[in-house]
């Protein structure tokens, strides 16, 4: 099932359970622990006092009380300490005994906060890695669907060199495209002031109008066109987007299973695809199956258009996933890592 990274209020997350960063107590605190304290209500204080605290890296389970979540579930982040002290660990318990007891008391839908990246002091990067890491390797076996709530625009990549490389490809990309355009603009207005001058420039950059102008060559008359055939047209037709995505499926030697899981697609979702031949996929949802099936770009490009899209550099999201699929990265949760800081739509995990 899919893996979101959301910005919300996780107070207000209707879901199954919300996970609280809490402390060893239990009874309270600030930030995330006392927002969801403050909205559940006093009912949630005394249910949680009946629980005997709890030990770092662990986590328990109450009533969401006033909530719209059924439950929270109350864990306990390690503090920073420079990180040779087990934190990275302990902090994968937190979000792996989370998901335990969700699955055991049967949600389907679970929102965690970022656990200890606030007054605990984890370098909110590192946090992020550990939560994305830990949550994504549990949904291999398990289904549920899972949100990462984030409460307003925090910068968790701009240390990370993947992060400048992403920026490095997006600014090359930008001025290329507007080189490009700066160009045709100044040959264009060069044709209309000085022929000769345009027609040097068009040669020295060796372009198939400077050539066409240099050897004119005399026009003959337009051919009468034969109206083509339907029936032969329609026989022609080509594969639509689900028949393409199926092949590939089966060329790359995944199941089903395998392609939607690595997509962060749905499996509801898959199913519609695979049940209707004229499925229209969103764009998002074509890239997450480009990177599942570890696609390169010019088989990315034929998949988009078989969905009626179109790479373009003018998409500061399409010049992201070429990055990646250039790069032969297609890790589909780092991917979402970048796309979710600069406000991009995420791949997988969404309705179409």
């Amino acid at each position: 099932m899919p893996f979101e990274i959301v910005r919300n209020d996780i107070t207000k997350m209707k879901v199954d359970a919300i996970v609280n960063a809490a402390n060893p107590s239990l009874l309270g605190g600030g930030g995330v622990d006392g927002a969801i304290h403050r909205a559940a209500g006093p009912e949630l204080l005394k249910e949680c006092m009946a629980l005997g605290g709890c030990k770092t890296g662990e986590a328990k389970i109450t009533k969401g009380c006033r909530l719209p979540a059924k439950y929270v579930i109350h864990t306990v982040g390690p503090i920073w300490h420079g990180g040779q002290n087990g934190e990275k660990e302990l902090l994968t318990a937190c979000y792996r005994h989370s998901l335990e007891l969700a699955s055991a008391y049967q949600c389907e839908t679970v929102a965690f906060p970022m656990i200890s990246a606030g007054a605990y002091g984890y370098p909110k990067d590192e946090a992020m890695t550990v939560a994305v890491d830990a949550i994504t390797q549990y949904l291999n076996d398990h289904d549920l669907t899972v949100y990462l709530v984030v409460f307003g625009h925090t910068e968790f990549l701009t240390g990370k060199k993947l992060f400048r490389d992403v920026q490095e490809y997006i600014d090359d990309v930008y001025a290329e495209t507007h080189v490009q355009k700066n160009v045709e603009y100044a040959r264009e207005r060069l044709w209309h002031s000085d022929e000769r001058a345009a027609l040097e420039l068009d040669q020295a950059l060796g372009s198939a109008f400077g050539e066409a102008q240099a050897a004119p060559k005399p026009m003959s008359p337009p051919k009468a066109a034969s109206m083509p055939d339907l029936d032969d047209m329609l026989k022609k037709a080509d594969k639509g987007f689900s028949e393409m995505l199926l092949e590939l499926i089966d060329q790359k030697g995944l199941t089903d299973a395998q392609c939607y899981k690595k997509a962060n697609v749905d499996r509801k979702l898959f199913s519609k695809i695979r049940s209707n031949p004229a499925y229209k996929p969103s764009k998002p949802t074509v890239f997450a199956f480009a990177v599942s099936l570890g696609l390169n770009l010019s088989e990315t490009k034929n998949l988009l258009q078989k969905a009626g899209f179109a790479l373009s550099h003018s998409s500061k999201f399409d010049i992201i996933l070429e990055y990646f699929i250039r790069s032969e990265k297609y890790d589909i949760y780092e991917i979402n890592e970048v796309l979710f800081h600069y406000d991009m739509p995420l791949l997988g995990s969404g309705a179409n």
